[in-house]
Formats: structure tokens, C-alpha cells, sequence
């Protein structure tokens, strides 16, 4: 089971209604922020409401990314969960 958090994530928002992550940070077990840029991205189509394969209840509102990530050297391919009609939340699963 991967491991999801809540993570802030820096993005843009286009006039033609869609989102671009660009970069995201994460507390770290010694309570230090580490922050992370988006090299890639693909937007991962939702149909309905449903848990994902990640345990995270999306629906039609919600907009998931499958992000490249370099992480200590190693590119990482990591989802964002992004829910705009709930406090605008974003959720980085692992």
C-alpha cells in the first residue's frame, strides 16, 4: 500500500480552466520542509466516484497528476491528488 500525505504544491492555473503542478513540498521526518520540482507530468482522467488504487476517494472534481520527480538522484514517478471543491487540498501518494 503506498503512503499518501498532504503536501503544498506551488501550480498554475490557465485561463482555458487547467491546472500545472510545478513543484511540491513535504514536512520530512525531522520536521524540515524539503521541496521538490515537477520535470514531467500527465493528467490521469477520473469517470465517477470511486477509491483510487492509492486508498484516496476521488470523483469527478478531483484532478489527478502522475508526476517525474528527482529524489535523491532518482527519478520517481509520484500521483497528486488535487480536490478543488474541498479547501482546494492537495494529496501526494508514494
Amino acid at each position: 500500500m503506498k503512503r499518501v500525505f498532504d503536501v503544498d504544491v506551488i501550480c498554475e492555473h490557465r485561463t482555458d480552466a487547467t491546472t500545472v503542478p510545478m513543484r511540491f513540498r513535504l514536512m520530512n521526518d525531522e520536521g524540515v520542509y524539503e521541496s521538490y520540482s515537477i520535470s514531467a507530468y500527465k493528467p490521469v482522467p477520473t469517470h465517477g466516484c470511486y477509491t483510487s488504487s492509492d486508498s484516496v476517494y476521488v470523483c469527478d472534481s478531483t484532478q489527478i497528476f502522475e508526476c517525474r520527480v528527482t529524489i535523491f538522484g532518482l527519478q520517481r514517478t509520484v500521483r497528486l491528488y488535487y480536490e478543488p471543491k474541498s479547501n482546494n487540498s492537495w494529496k501526494l501518494a508514494v
